[in-house]
């Protein structure tokens, strides 16, 4: 904390803005610790805090009701209803989606919000707040902050070794930076997390010589990290050629370019003019006057000045000595002496009025930088005690690909309490008096408002109730059209503030985030919840497709294969342009069904599995399997 307060000190020292990130998910038990944090990082004067979990921005917003907050780009905001629904919320900017194309960055540019873009940075394969890849090879999660960067490993869909089927090419946008910036776009964002200093001051510089017109030094930017060059590909439109990987020769490129990157942050660079006015008369304590360019003024005492034996003090000795500014972002414009001619001030007492007078002068500057917001308590209610579930209220709903004979079995002969069908298969063949049963589940990802709108809109027509909102855009998509509103595992549930927050939103229940374990599930109460019993889990959401970027798409099988010879289902969806990765084995968790407590429902995912009657049954009946399966984060959990 000490630190965090020092660089928000120096940030409001320069006149720069101190941007907080808090994106993460947040569970129950780390809740308290969470208030107090942020009670103290409100209170030193950060400039706004980024969110990604719904909790936390509803508890942020009770802590303080005028901090500015921030959408991170993983809570996955990527169109214009997206971000008008963030400025209903007390949002001020939106960081976008990175697989945007300039026309859709464009639309969100044209409301009434702020958008922050990134230009240049590592890129994730998965829809950012969408990946759980690392979470599930490894119990690291991406969405706290721990991804182990499993998309860096092999992946392969033609049987060639070390393949990185999943590993795209960094982002560079910084070309574009003075188009992005005409277009609308307020924050032109740098992703550059773990990387070296030098790494830093390469790309500001690019992007201030692009914003400058100048030809932005890319081959130096290149040189100090690249993954077999950069992409622009999301922004363009032109996705082929977007896969690369960290080569040997990208590592020897850097060792030629450091140390002159270095010379540029070593040491504070003067930035910003000062104006002093000294005062020198025997008798009378000195004064120095300092004024900086942004109109912060202050007024500091010395010495008395001696009667001079020899030399007494003249302009010239003030400018040498109050003119040393170096170390300091100062540097000396003008200076107004006012000497009688007759006082002396020996160099160590000039040296310390210079001093005294840059403190203060930096205090005042920081003090001015630094915001200051209201504090309103929040003490976090004590849970009720748990109740378990009694086994005869299980209740399961299904998730299937599209609206089959299945579908009408397992409501009407199955006992079937739900079942799930995607949006895009919403029809009339589907018989009127099932449709109360049936919700329509809202892809993750999908930039075409206007397509969802109008699916939504014959959804309506044709009596269908319920909608499942991946995506906080559906909310008020649904609230256009009356539905009862669910929530879908997109908006990454994990604790019970997120579950307050949907319910006053209007969600009547939602399904919880897949990484957290037993324990975890039944903090989560507040409104009824379902979590994902069965099914091989989505892992990955992308906008590009490894499969045909390797081998096209005629030759594809639907599956990558990782190094340890396990295969990944892939498919693509036409609708929503977007491709879904799923885990090679599913979860199955009939046999122990009675030891996830705290829920309403239990959602089987059959998208991948036309015996969706079977598992169902399996279920009904606690049954074991001697199929390959997992029991997903149930046990272990996240980091």
């Amino acid at each position: 904390m000490e630190q965090l307060k020092e660089a928000v000190s120096l940030c409001h020292l320069y006149g720069a803005k101190f941007y907080l990130t808090v994106n993460t998910l947040i569970h129950d038990q780390e809740l308290e610790k969470l208030v107090t944090f942020l009670q103290t990082v409100i209170s030193i004067g950060v400039d706004a805090i980024l969110v990604q979990d719904l909790g936390v921005l509803h508890l942020i917003r009770r802590l303080s009701p005028d901090i500015p907050i921030h959408a991170s780009t993983q809570i996955t905001i990527h169109t214009p209803m997206g971000a008008r629904w963030a400025k209903e919320h007390g949002i001020v900017r939106v960081v976008v989606a990175r697989e945007l194309s300039r026309p859709e960055i464009k639309t969100m540019c044209d409301t009434d919000v702020e958008i922050e873009q990134f230009v240049h940075g590592a890129l994730c394969m998965s829809v950012s707040g969408q990946c759980r890849l690392s979470a599930v090879i490894g119990s690291r999660s991406a969405n706290r902050g721990r991804c182990a960067q499993a998309c860096r490993l092999p992946f392969l869909a033609n049987g060639k070794k070390d393949v990185c089927a999943l590993s795209l090419k960094d982002l560079c946008l910084i070309p574009y930076a003075p188009q992005m910036a005409e277009g609308g776009v307020t924050s032109l964002k740098i992703e550059g997390r773990c990387k070296r200093p030098e790494y830093v001051a390469a790309a500001v510089t690019a992007l201030k010589q692009a914003l400058e017109d100048i030809e932005p030094d890319l081959d130096t930017l290149k040189a100090v990290f690249s993954r077999s060059g950069f992409t622009d590909g999301y922004y363009t439109g032109n996705r082929w050629d977007m896969f690369g990987v960290r080569r040997k020769e990208d590592v020897l490129q850097a060792k030629a370019v450091l140390p002159a990157l270095k010379n540029l942050y070593q040491k504070p660079q003067p930035l910003i003019s000062v104006d002093m006015t000294v005062t020198v008369c025997i008798d009378v304590p000195t004064t120095l006057s300092l004024f900086d360019e942004e109109g912060n003024h202050v007024t500091v005492i010395g010495a008395v000045p001696q009667v001079a034996q020899q030399h007494p003090t003249d302009v010239a000795q003030l400018n040498k000595q109050l003119g040393k500014l170096g170390g300091t972002i100062f540097s000396l414009r003008t200076l107004h002496a006012n000497c009688d001619g007759v006082g002396v001030l020996s160099a160590a007492q000039l040296n310390t009025l210079r001093r005294d007078g840059i403190a203060t002068l930096e205090s005042a500057r920081i003090a001015r930088n630094t915001p200051h917001y209201t504090m309103q308590p929040f003490p976090l209610t004590r849970q009720p005690k748990f109740v378990p579930k009694q086994q005869d209220s299980l209740c399961y709903h299904v998730l299937l690909r599209r609206w089959t004979f299945i579908a009408e079995t397992l409501l009407l002969k199955e006992n079937c309490a739900v079942v799930w069908i995607p949006i895009q298969e919403v029809s009339a063949v589907i018989p009127e008096s099932l449709r109360k049963r049936v919700y329509l589940a809202m892809p993750q990802f999908c930039t075409d408002e206007r397509k969802l709108h109008h699916t939504l809109e014959l959804a309506s027509i044709l009596g269908f109730t319920h909608l499942v909102c991946e995506n906080v855009v559906h909310i008020e998509m649904g609230k256009q059209f009356h539905m009862i509103l669910h929530g879908g595992m997109g908006l990454g549930v994990t604790n019970h503030l997120a579950l307050e927050f949907l319910r006053q939103e209007g969600l009547v229940d939602s399904m919880l985030s897949p990484e957290l374990n037993l324990k975890q599930i039944r903090y989560c109460i507040g409104l009824p919840t379902g979590v994902y019993a069965y099914g091989n889990l989505p892992v990955m959401i992308c906008r590009n497709c490894p499969i045909q970027a390797e081998v096209g798409y005629v030759k594809c099988r639907h599956n990558l294969r990782d190094r340890t010879g396990r295969s990944f289902p892939v498919y693509c969806s036409k609708y929503s342009d977007t491709v879904t990765m799923y885990n090679d084995v599913p979860i199955w968790m009939a046999d122990k069904i009675e030891e996830i407590d705290g829920t309403s429902y239990y959602l089987l995912d059959c998208t991948n599995n036309d015996d969706a009657i079977f598992i169902f049954r399996a279920y009904t009946q606690h049954l074991k399997t001697n199929a390959s399966m997992t029991r997903g984060l149930f046990y272990r959990g996240v980091e």
